[in-house]
């Protein structure tokens, strides 16, 4: 009970609320703008930290984080392109929604589902911590390769209404980040003799070339045609949700909070698996799948608020072990140690104030950063009201300045370019681009964790096979995609029958 209460003065005093204040606000900025993350915000305030006391330290490392994964929603939601790739799943419905002038409905809503997620997630790690570290540390190559998959098979879901199309999708990401070196056996790939694409394909760069560039070229190209579509300042409204559209989607932030949790505990895995898995469930529950991907709020609800759960999950075996599943965590995880604070089982008996204010600056963060977006959402969909071409115009030099910052290349900028004007023509052609952003999220663990199981195998494939959990992740991604194949046949027969009537 000291320990709690030390912790909790320590909390509440005004450095350590003015800390996570200013790391939250520095967190949103970086997030909120395609091209940088939250881990370029944890390493510039990083070095502000050295000279604080341990408690403001950790809360301005937490409001950094935390702030940074808010951040992504904004940008997602107001010019459609995510400024996290965790928020990529967040686009698919809240693009939509802010074109029909409830933009600021769907920040709401994207901010109270993170800030839920996050403390529900707070909550599983209180209770379980120790045990759930466990479990998530005895995860092998083979069982994370097992959960990839899993994770791919929400392409099924996003595949729209040709599941062949939204494949095809996936295998572009796949082939996408094969190209530059191996990262196992360090030989150029598909590189043609290029120094310059021995770097690879950058994700955030592919990312912001995907969703951005399509847009922007769409948009000039309708202001030249004549066509530009008017926007009415009355028709962008401020509204926030309401108790009874919160109320209406609590198994949605359960479900969503408990998977995001679960990836977040995963080292290597991280919040845009969470996001996409939690996506694909939610409409999969859903009384109306039809309605997702045409401005649904659950479908905002579902990524947000396990892209979320996944930081309290990330910091399970962070606390627990000592061992971060994130470059985010791992900036956070040297702040702690430039502090004198060593992360374990320990840590728990020597410093119990410590892990209080730990927990206590986690809850903090998010009430924190949900004021900084609630109240500054009036502010947020004034952008709505500037001429689209115009915006075009700044997403498109927003978008050559983040490029470019990512790895200080031109190279990147090229890059994205190229993919953005091939993305256009993909979704001309009926191809979804985020099945290829899946496969560039997911295929480098796909890649490693599959090499290096088989690498500690020997070369036998039966152990993919081997442990019950990842049986359970072949079996569940097995199920989707032949319920993904019946649904189609379903529908197919149904139309048939239609037309013979």
């Amino acid at each position: 009970m000291d320990a709690l209460l030390t912790a909790l003065a320590a909390s509440l005093s005004w450095q350590s609320v003015l800390a996570t204040f200013f790391g939250s606000l520095v967190g949103l900025i970086f997030g909120a703008i395609p091209g940088l993350t939250y881990s370029m915000a944890l390493a510039m305030v990083l070095p502000i930290t050295f000279t604080m006391g341990h408690t403001p330290a950790i809360a301005m490392l937490l409001g950094t984080y935390i702030g940074g994964m808010t951040g992504g929603a904004v940008s997602a939601i107001l010019i459609g392109v995510p400024g996290t790739p965790s928020a990529a799943a967040t686009v698919l419905d809240g693009e939509i929604m802010g074109k029909q002038g409830k933009a600021s409905l769907a920040i709401g809503i994207a901010t109270i589902a993170g800030c839920i997620g996050g403390i529900l997630s707070l909550i599983v790690m209180l209770v379980s911590v120790d045990a759930l570290a466990r479990v998530a540390i005895s995860f092998g190559p083979a069982e994370i390769t097992a959960l990839v998959v899993f994770g791919l098979s929400t392409i099924c879901g996003l595949a729209g209404g040709s599941l062949v199309k939204g494949l095809i999708g996936g295998v572009i990401g796949l082939m996408l980040m094969n190209i530059g070196q191996d990262p196992i056996d360090g030989v150029p790939r598909f590189t043609f003799g290029s120094t310059a694409m021995l770097q690879g394909v950058d994700l955030l760069v592919a990312m912001i070339g995907l969703f951005a560039v399509p847009h922007v070229v769409t948009v000039f190209a309708t202001y030249w045609r004549g066509k530009e579509m008017k926007i009415d300042p009355g028709h962008v409204r401020t509204e926030l949700p309401s108790w009874r559209l919160l109320l209406a989607q609590r198994w949605n932030f359960l479900r969503s909070a408990a998977i995001g949790t679960v990836v977040g505990a995963i080292p290597g895995t991280g919040g845009p698996i969470a996001a996409f898995l939690a996506y694909d469930q939610a409409k999969r529950w859903s009384g109306h799948p039809e309605t997702f991907g045409k401005g649904e709020v659950s479908g905002v609800v579902a990524p947000e608020a396990s892209n979320h759960a996944v930081t309290g999950g990330a910091m399970i075996p962070l606390i627990g072990l000592g061992i971060p599943g994130d470059p985010a965590t791992a900036i956070i995880l040297g702040g702690l140690l430039i502090h004198g604070i060593q992360p374990g089982p320990l840590l728990f008996m020597e410093k119990p104030d410590v892990i209080s204010s730990i927990y206590l600056l986690f809850v903090l963060s998010y009430i924190i950063t949900a004021l900084i977006q609630l109240f500054g959402v009036r502010l947020f969909v004034k952008a709505l009201r500037v001429p689209p071409h115009l915006m075009a115009l700044g997403i498109l030099v927003m978008c050559v300045i983040g490029s470019f910052a990512i790895r200080n290349s031109l190279f990147d900028v090229g890059v994205m370019s190229l993919v953005g004007f091939i993305a256009y023509w993909l979704i001309k052609g009926g191809i979804p681009v985020t099945p290829i952003l899946l496969g560039l999220v997911l295929g480098p663990t796909l890649e490693r964790e599959a090499r290096t199981a088989l690498i500690m195998s020997e070369g036998s494939p039966t152990v993919f096979v081997e442990s019950y959990t990842a049986l359970l992740f072949w079996g569940l991604a097995l199920l989707i995609l032949l319920s993904q194949v019946v649904t189609m046949v379903r529908e197919r027969n149904g139309k048939a029958s239609k037309a013979t009537t």
